[in-house]
C-alpha cells in the first residue's frame, strides 16, 4: 500500500468524524442551554452523553494530529489509518441505540468513508502493520529535530542505566526513591525544564518550550512511573503556580532551588471528602500578624515526605465557606523526611503529621495523608502575597494544565514500555509449535496498541506547543491529551499482560508492574469523569453556544 493512499483515507475519515462531532455537540448544547448559557442542571441530565462526547472529542483530536504525523512516512501513515478507523467505529457504537440524544443516526454515520474505515480495519493490513511493530518494538517513526532527539536519548540512557535495574525492587518492597536517582536527574536539569533561564531553568521560548518536558517524562516513565517518571510532576505544578502568580522575590527565592533539585516539591490540595472537587476544600488559613495558621487534613499528597516545598491550598476567607473563591496557595517549607510515617513540630506548637497510604502500584514516591494542626506559615509564603489572597483556585487550575500534559506523557512512557515487552515476548515465545508473533491475533492486537500510542503522542506534542504559545484552547487540548492517554495506557498494558499469559500475572515480569501503575493514571490530576464532564464537555458545549462556560 502506498504512503499516499492511507494518508488520503485517514484525512477523509477524520473530516467525517469532525463534521459528525460538530453536529452532536451542537445538538446537546441546544438541549442544555437556558437563556443563552449552558445550564449545569441540564448537563447533569445528559451526563452519559456528555462524557461520551468528551471521550470521542479527545480521540478525534488525536486522530487529527495523526493526519500530519502520517504524512512523514508509510509506517506512520498506516498507524494513523488504523487509529482513525478504530475511533470511527467507537464513535458510531456510542451513538447506536441513542440517536435521539446525539441528534444523528448511527446507521447513516460515515457512509461516505466506509471504504476507508474498512481499509483501516482490514485484517491483512493490520497483520502486516503488527508484524512491523513486533520487529521494531516502536509505535512509528519519531521525527524529532536533532536537539530534541538528543534530549530524549540522554534521558533514555539514564532510565536504562539507573532506573530500570532497581525499578522492580522499589515496586515490590515499596521503598523510597534512592537519593542518587534524584541527584542524577538534577544534574541533567530535569527539574528546570519548564522554568525560564532567568530563574535557573532550561525552558526555551517558543513552541518547543514544553516539548522537552514531554519527551523527558515519557522516557523516564518508560523506566518506571513511580521511581522516575513522576518526579517532574510536582516541580512542574509548583513552578507553574509561582510563575503565574508569585512575586518577583518569590520567583527568585523558590524557582532556582526547584530547578537545581536543591528543593523537592509535593502537592497538598486533595482532601478526604473533596477529591476532584477542589472548590470544596475545608483546610483553613487564618491570618495572625505576619503568619497564617493552617488547620486541616490533606490526602494523596504524593512525595510529601521527601519534599521540602509543599504546595498547600487553603481557605483564607472565612466568609466564603464553600466555593472556589476565598482560596489561596501557600508554599510550606519543611525538612525532608524519609519513610512512610513522620511528624514535625514547630516551636510555636504547630504540628504536621503524615502516614503513607498503601497502594497497589505507583510506588516509590508514597502518597501521604497529611494533618496540619496550627501550622504557621509566613505571609511571605502565600503565593502573590497580598495580591494572591483569594487567587489560589485559579493558580492551581493553571498549574494543573501543565500537570495534565505531563501526565499524558507519563502514560505514553508506560505504554511504550508495555509495547516493547509485548513485542519482545511475542518474538521469543513459542506456543503450539509456532511463534506467538506469527499468530494473526497477536499481530492485530499489537498493531492496535501501537496505533493508539501513536495517536496519544501526536495530541500530546501538539498540546505542548499550544500551551507554550498560550493558545486559548491549550487547556482543553491538554485535558484531552491526558484523558485519552491515561485510558489508553490501561488498555495497552492490559493487552501486553494478556499476551504474556500466566507470566504476565507474575511480579517477576515487568508487565505486571506496568499494569497496576497504569491504573492510577486515569484517577489523579483530574479523574476521567470529572475531567470529561467538568472540563472537556463543558468547554465544548459552551463553545457551541459562543458563551463562556459557567
Amino acid at each position: 500500500m502506498s504512503a499516499q493512499l492511507p494518508q488520503q483515507q485517514v484525512s477523509s475519515i477524520v473530516e467525517a468524524m469532525e463534521s459528525a462531532l460538530d453536529r452532536v455537540i451542537d445538538h446537546l448544547a441546544g438541549a442544555c442551554t437556558v437563556d443563552g448559557r449552558i445550564d449545569e442542571a441540564r448537563v447533569n441530565n445528559y451526563q452519559v452523553a456528555a462524557l461520551d462526547i468528551a471521550f470521542v472529542s479527545s480521540a478525534v483530536s488525536a486522530a487529527r494530529e495523526l493526519v500530519e504525523v502520517g504524512a512523514s512516512d508509510e509506517f506512520n501513515a498506516s498507524l494513523a489509518l488504523a487509529c482513525a478507523a478504530d475511533v470511527a467505529v467507537d464513535f458510531r457504537s456510542r451513538v447506536d441505540g441513542r440517536s435521539s440524544i446525539w441528534g444523528i443516526e448511527a446507521s447513516r454515520m460515515f457512509a461516505d468513508v466506509a471504504s476507508a474505515i474498512d481499509a483501516g480495519r482490514d485484517l491483512k493490513f493490520l497483520e502486516t502493520l503488527g508484524e512491523r511493530v513486533i520487529q521494531l518494538g516502536q509505535a512509528g517513526s519519531r521525527k524529532l529535530p536533532e536537539d530534541l532527539e538528543m534530549v530524549r536519548q540522554t534521558f533514555r540512557r539514564f532510565a536504562e542505566a539507573e532506573v530500570m535495574p532497581i525499578a522492580e525492587a522499589i515496586h515490590r518492597n515499596d521503598e523510597d526513591i534512592p537519593e542518587y536517582i534524584i541527584a542524577g536527574l538534577a544534574k541533567l536539569g530535569c527539574f528546570g525544564l519548564s522554568i525560564p533561564p532567568e530563574f535557573g531553568g532550561l525552558a526555551e521560548h517558543g513552541d518547543d518550550a514544553l516539548v522537552s518536558m514531554v519527551l523527558v517524562t515519557e522516557e523516564l516513565s518508560r523506566g518506571s512511573l513511580g521511581l522516575a517518571g513522576s518526579l517532574i510532576t510536582r516541580p512542574e505544578i509548583v513552578s507553574a503556580a509561582v510563575l503565574h502568580g508569585g512575586t518577583l522575590e518569590q520567583k527568585q527565592r523558590w524557582l532556582p532551588r526547584i530547578s537545581s533539585g536543591e528543593r523537592m516539591c509535593g502537592i497538598a490540595v486533595t482532601e478526604p471528602n473533596f477529591g476532584s472537587d477542589v472548590a470544596g476544600i475545608m483546610t483553613t488559613a487564618v491570618r495572625d500578624g505576619d503568619d497564617w495558621v493552617l488547620n486541616g487534613v490533606k490526602t494523596w499528597s504524593t512525595f510529601a515526605g521527601r519534599a521540602e516545598y509543599l504546595l498547600v491550598l487553603a481557605r483564607t476567607d472565612p466568609n466564603r465557606a464553600i466555593g472556589h473563591r476565598g482560596l489561596s496557595l501557600f508554599v510550606v517549607e519543611k525538612p525532608a523526611r524519609s519513610g512512610q510515617e513522620w511528624a514535625l513540630t514547630q516551636d510555636a506548637g504547630g504540628k504536621m503529621e503524615a502516614r503513607a497510604i498503601p497502594t497497589i502500584g505507583y510506588r516509590g514516591m508514597h502518597s501521604f495523608e497529611v494533618s496540619l494542626s496550627s501550622w504557621r506559615v509566613p505571609h511571605a509564603n502565600l503565593i502573590g502575597e497580598d495580591a494572591g489572597i483569594g487567587r489560589g483556585f485559579y493558580l492551581q487550575m493553571q498549574a494543573f494544565a501543565n500537570a495534565r500534559l505531563q501526565t499524558a506523557a507519563r502514560a505514553q512512557g508506560v505504554m511504550q514500555a508495555a509495547l516493547e515487552h509485548a513485542a519482545a515476548y511475542a518474538r521469543e515465545r513459542s506456543i503450539f509449535g509456532q511463534s506467538l508473533a506469527d499468530f494473526q491475533l497477536t499481530r492485530v492486537k499489537v498493531a492496535r496498541m501501537a496505533s493508539l500510542l501513536a495517536s496519544c503522542r501526536g495530541l500530546t506534542m501538539s498540546s505542548a506547543e499550544s500551551l507554550a504559545r498560550g493558545d486559548t484552547d491549550a487547556g482543553l487540548k491538554a485535558s484531552q491529551a491526558k484523558q485519552l492517554a491515561c485510558r489508553a495506557a490501561e488498555w495497552v498494558t492490559r493487552e501486553a499482560q494478556q499476551l504474556h499469559g500466566g507470566y504476565g500475572y507474575a511480579e517477576e515480569f515487568t508487565v505486571s508492574r506496568l499494569f497496576v501503575d497504569a491504573r492510577v493514571l486515569a484517577i489523579f490530576e483530574g479523574s476521567d469523569e470529572v475531567l470529561g464532564l467538568k472540563v472537556i464537555a463543558r468547554q465544548l458545549l459552551a463553545r457551541a453556544t459562543a458563551v463562556e462556560a459557567p
